[in-house]
């Protein structure tokens, strides 16, 4: 590949030009920010200022984007990443694409995809369609957009089995039509005689026989799953489409069997302390464990001493053994309506790492020194062996709290719940004063019949137990986090980074539209969201504002470079508190470990490339899982309104584009889609600016945040869609300018009009 040339960096101290420091950022291999700038032109003084207004202002344009991993041109990928090799060029050669890609920013970019140089099969499998893997990628100099990408590791081998729907032909054999979206189109031939029992529109498992570069894979059925009526299959579509795995490989079950209690040797005895889980009524696992009492010092009269104890899944799940082989591969548990994926197998995750009452568990705990002004004064870390004294559900606390103690609280409730809850008013105190955001948006929850069927949509009552917890769990995070700082021990991080200029500029149209100005100038922080959530409290617009102000945040991710946690105002924070179904805990554990020299068992030395992988890969892992759980959801949602095609339901607009309107059902909170074309009787026009589908004759208007009324007309439960149309009436408005896209209303819009009109007339 032919090597692009560009100005090389000074080093007499001359202030570069804007190309040159283009150029600079656009060739770096490595993470690159404004010191590494600054040294590579040989900049001080006055010249580094000069520098950050430079690149503020290439920020503010778009030309350059700024992120945990330093600065990059825009559009760029950066050097490393998870991509899903998904297809071949034409010459046969793997094609990949971004695990994670914010369809704002463009085409997805195709990735070119070679092994290292001097690795063959010999080092690890070469990576075939349908793998995940960890790339080192750079532009292509010779194919302008595209990127070429060397495999650092692949981290799933999905390319064996894909999932589909079988259809038979005539003749003997059939075909399979996968389910997973990027490879509709792309039909699997199943010859004569190896169909199994599949039968025509079943939904099958199919294993590879042979994949060529040219004409259809060939494969066999492995197992018909049954009918897509079924609620086990729509999980399975999703553990299929994104290649999470669902089946503990052998070895690492039987040393799950292997492993055996902890004892005390080394730990300190907390059994007769009183600590009690709180958790939902159906939780299986139990990871945490809390109790409060207030602090005896005279110098802290007021406060109160707080401990969080957190299974010692470190205990159990050794470096490099074949339960933290998997425990990776899997980066977090996956929870459906249906079934739970965890990470672990039961042995460990529901049995010898269950806080369960009245057993001893082992435990790495923290205490923390509340201040009677909420803040934490000071804190230490514990590896403990504990003995629940009680496994509560949150209602049954928050039932105590609020005058309705049953037999197992009531003992309770004095010694235990009273000192929870007056310490954790006082913590609420201080998150109050931090001011971090404060979104509203309602948690919907899939309730499953008897035969695994959609029963209801329910929104679960908030209550101040959970929000407890929550602080709790918080706090013990940040202390992992300073611990680990104060004793200089490499960790993964929880990062959250503030929203990006281009985000920021999207949710100031979306406001400007409902009449709210986004101010352009200050420092960015959760406060100025807040005040934007008090605005539209109690309105039209609050659900849909909470929601866009929602998109409009960066995604948190994993990494060992600490770039702050911007939507809990917190300078510093690490996951600790769930190390049953999150790798990161895990291994915030062993830095603990390792840092106190509370064991043999702590982090190994790892190279900070190493923890940039790891935090790579359980980001995607965690991206993953997001995705299987909401398409599953959506799934068994449209399944559950197939067969109500016709009714009329409530909802509000959620996106307005040239295509058309998306829309959010009240009912459920099911998405769905209004084509243009049935808008009705009139030319609709996309006004971006006003995020709203405009009438040219009428005025009529359907904007983003309207009320509505749509009907159901076409429900897909295998791929979680629903189409309506609308019924409701849109605003009125000045007739716009021409030039509009016209619709063609169906019958039953047209008949809607016409009794409108009537009314109207």
């Amino acid at each position: 590949m032919a090597k692009r040339t560009h100005p090389k960096p000074s080093q007499h101290g001359a202030l570069p030009s804007r190309e040159a420091v283009l150029a600079f950022i656009d060739d770096a291999s490595a993470k690159v920010g404004k010191r590494e700038i600054a040294q590579a032109f040989g900049l001080k003084g006055a010249d580094k200022v000069e520098l950050k207004r430079m690149l503020k202002d290439l920020a503010e344009e778009g030309l350059v984007e700024k992120d945990r991993a330093g600065l990059r041109k825009a559009g760029r990928l950066p050097p490393v990443l998870v991509a899903d090799i998904d297809g071949r060029d034409r010459d046969g050669e793997l094609l990949a694409r971004p695990a994670q890609w914010d369809a704002e920013a463009g085409p997805v970019p195709k990735i070119l995809v070679m092994m290292p140089r001097g690795r063959r099969a010999g080092g690890q499998p070469a990576p075939g369609l349908g793998d995940r893997a960890l790339l080192r990628v750079e532009p292509d100099r010779e194919a302008p957009g595209r990127y070429v990408g060397r495999v650092v590791k692949l981290l799933g081998r999905n390319k064996a089995e894909a999932l589909g729907v079988y259809r038979a032909l005539e003749k003997g054999g059939g075909r399979v039509l996968p389910v997973d979206k990027r490879a509709q189109g792309r039909e699997i031939a199943i010859p004569a005689g190896q169909e199994g029992e599949a039968r025509d529109g079943d939904l099958v498992s199919v294993t590879l026989s042979r994949e060529g570069r040219l004409g259809l894979p060939q494969g066999r059925v492995k197992e018909r799953l049954g009918s897509l009526a079924s609620e086990k299959a729509v999980s399975l579509i999703a553990l299929h489409a994104h290649g999470i795995p669902h089946v503990f490989p052998r070895e690492v079950l039987e040393e799950a069997e292997r492993a055996g209690p902890a004892s005390l040797d080394g730990r300190e005895d907390w059994r007769e302390r009183p600590l009690v889980t709180i958790d939902p009524p159906d939780a299986k696992d139990h990871d945490d464990a809390v109790m409060a009492e207030p602090d005896l010092d005279p110098d802290n009269v007021g406060g109160f001493v707080v401990t969080v104890a957190i299974a010692d899944v470190a205990a159990y799940v050794r470096p490099g053994s074949a339960l933290d082989r998997e425990a990776l591969v899997r980066g977090n548990s996956v929870y459906f309506p249906d079934r739970v994926v965890p990470m672990l197998p039961e042995r460990i995750s529901n049995d010898l790492c269950s806080l369960r009452p009245g057993e001893d568990r082992p435990a790495l705990a923290v205490r923390l020194v509340i201040g009677p002004d909420g803040r934490k004064a000071r804190h230490s870390f514990h590896r403990v062996m504990m003995r629940s004294a009680a496994k509560l559900a949150y209602g049954q606390a928050q039932g105590a709290i609020d005058g309705q103690p049953d037999d197992v609280t009531r003992p309770l409730l004095a010694p235990v719940l009273r000192p929870l809850w007056a310490a954790y008013r006082l913590l609420a105190k201080a998150r109050d004063a931090r001011g971090p955001l404060a979104l509203d948006l309602p948690e919907r929850k899939v309730i499953l019949d008897a035969e695994g069927r959609v029963d209801r949509v329910v929104v679960p009552q908030r209550l101040e137990a959970h929000r407890l917890i929550e602080e709790f769990m918080i706090q013990a995070n940040v202390a992992a986090a300073e611990t680990l700082e104060a004793k200089a021990q490499a960790l993964i991080y929880r990062v959250h980074d503030e929203p990006s200029l281009e985000k920021m500029r999207a949710l100031g149209e979306v406001l400007a539209s409902i009449g709210i100005k986004l101010p352009k100038e200050g420092i960015l922080r959760p406060s100025l969201f807040n005040r934007i959530l008090g605005l539209v409290d109690g309105t039209e617009h609050q659900l849909f504002i909470n929601e866009v102000i929602l998109r409009s945040q960066a995604q948190a991710v994993y990494a060992p470079e600490n770039a702050g946690h911007f939507g809990l105002a917190l300078r510093r924070y690490a996951h600790f508190t769930s190390p049953i179904r999150r790798y990161a805990d895990l291994v915030v554990h062993r830095a603990l470990i390792r840092a106190l020299r509370l064991g043999p068992d702590g982090l190994p030395d790892m190279a900070a490339a190493d923890l940039a992988e790891i935090g790579q890969q359980i980001s995607t892992a965690e991206r993953r899982a997001m995705a299987a759980e909401r398409e599953t959801i959506d799934r068994l949602i449209a399944q559950h309104l197939a067969d109500r095609i016709g009714a009329t339901f409530a909802g509000q607009i959620s996106g307005a584009t040239r295509a058309g309107l998306f829309v959010k059902l009240d009912e459920t909170g099911a998405d769905g889609f209004v084509p243009v074309s049935t808008l009705g009787a009139d030319y609709y026009r996309f006004e971006p600016d006003r995020h709203a589908l405009v009438g040219e004759r009428s005025g009529e208007s359907f904007r983003l945040g309207d009320r509505i009324e749509v009907r159901l007309v076409e429900a897909a439960p295998v791929a979680g869609a629903l189409r309506f149309e609308v019924v409701s009436e849109g605003a009125r408005a000045p007739a716009p300018r021409r030039g509009l896209r016209k619709g063609r209303p169906t019958p039953e819009r047209r008949e809607s009009l016409t009794k409108r009109r009537g009314k109207r007339a």
